[in-house]
Formats: C-alpha cells, structure tokens, sequence
C-alpha cells in the first residue's frame, strides 16, 4: 500500500510539473496493475490528478479478447459496470489502447463503447518495439499485417498506434488511415525523434499525438529540482512538435 502510495504521490508531481506543457497523460496501467488492490487505487488518483489539471486520460493497457470479455475491459476503463447493488464506476479515460489481433469483432465491442463514452480507442496498428517485425511486418496476401490493422482502424473510426522508431511506416500509414488521431510512441527514450514524424500529422495538427512518457518523467533522477527538470523535458518536446505544427502528450 505505500509503495503505490509514492506512486501515486510521484505521478500527482509529475503531472502538476507538466500539465501546461502537455495535453494528456498516458498510464502504463501494467505499472499499477503489479502493485495489486492498491496500484488500482493509484491508478484513479492518477487519472483525476490529471482531470483536475485539465489534461486528457489515455489508459495504455493493450487489451484485447472476446466479445464478452472486451465489453468488461471497456466498462472498466472508460465506461461502469451496473450491478444490483448500483453502478460502479471505471476508470473513465478519455482513450484506452487496444490489441487488434483477435479481429474485428472483438474491435467492434471497443469502438461501441467508446462511441457511447465519447472517448477514443487506439489501435495497435504498428508499435515502437524492435519485435513488432516478427508479426507486424509479415506479408498477409501482399501487404504487411499492420496493413489490414491501418484498413480496421479506418473501418471502424478509430485512432491508431503508430511507433516513431520506424518513420519509414509512417507515410504509408497516413495514406491508409487519413483522418484518424496517431497515438505516437517512441520518441526520447526508444530513440525515436519529432522531426521524422511530419507525415503523420497530415492535413491536421491535431492528427498527431507525440508520447515521451519516460524521457519525461525520468528526466529528473539525480536532478537538484527534479520538477524544473520534468518540465523543460516537456517544454523542448513541445517546441519540437509545435515546430511541425504538433501537439504534445506526456
């Protein structure tokens, strides 16, 4: 219980640093979900510290399963559960991140979901890790696999996680999902950049979410104001991506 209450402490800091650089905050949910009951608790104080400061939720937790089970993932990050002893609340993010790999109908069950919450899903559409080839990039009828996610992405109306370590995706992915929001991993710590990024932005600014989660908060270990430090992290990550006409995310 005290380790997920420094936890919760530290992201509270995190955020009050950064909140005017950035426009939403992505939680890794598997860093409070290892912490048990408690981490959960942490979890929510992190989602309403971030409310309160006017920022956006996205919930980064990859789910994905069948139509049951995908209907109980969303009630419990973006919408509730009703029961006979009343509603009980989720985590109510503004965006939850989803594997597609179990196929559209499972999707399907997230989109209705969202749709109804006025929230957004992310699809997993081709990530930052060096192990997204082994499946992501494989040819499926003459086109890699993270081509068919891109078409159910537009399909269904969805955004989409696009990782910043292979730029070289990214233009082609924009010509497959014209209008959906790019959640933007990668950048900072998995040695991705802004500047390879422009064509994932489109006609629109705001078609491009960049996300440096952990060159952000890390930034102030060993830092005399470890605060100061959070927030000229955030502040460079944001010149850089309003420097293309870009929003930035923490």
């Amino acid at each position: 219980m005290r380790a997920a209450a420094a936890v919760a402490n530290h992201c509270a800091a995190v955020i009050e640093a950064v909140a005017d650089e950035v426009v939403a905050v992505k939680l890794q949910v598997a860093c409070f979900e290892r912490l048990g009951a408690p981490g959960w608790r942490a979890l929510e104080e992190t989602a309403a510290a971030a409310r309160a400061a006017g920022l956006l939720v996205i919930a980064d937790a990859k789910r994905g399963d069948i139509d049951v089970s995908a209907h109980a993932y969303a009630q419990a990050f973006l919408g509730a559960t009703l029961s006979s002893y009343g509603e009980i609340g989720g985590l109510g993010a503004d965006a939850l991140t989803v594997n597609p790999y179990m196929g559209a109908d499972t999707v399907a069950v997230f989109a209705a979901a969202a749709r109804e919450r006025h929230a957004q899903i992310f699809l997993l559409v081709r990530t930052s890790n060096p192990g997204a080839a082994d499946i992501e990039d494989l040819d499926s009828g003459g086109a890699p696999v993270w081509e068919h996610a891109a078409r159910l992405v537009t399909q269904l109306g969805l955004g989409a996680v696009v990782g910043a370590t292979q730029p070289e995706h990214v233009g082609r992915m924009r010509e497959l999902m014209p209008s959906a929001v790019f959640l933007l991993p990668g950048v900072g710590a998995q040695g991705g950049t802004v500047a390879q990024l422009a064509p994932a932005f489109g006609p629109a600014p705001h078609l491009g979410l960049v996300t440096a989660s952990r060159s952000i908060v890390g930034t102030g270990s060993g830092s005399d104001d470890p605060a100061v430090a959070a927030r000229l992290s955030a502040a460079q990550l944001r010149e850089s991506a309003w420097a293309l006409g870009r929003p930035a995310a923490d």
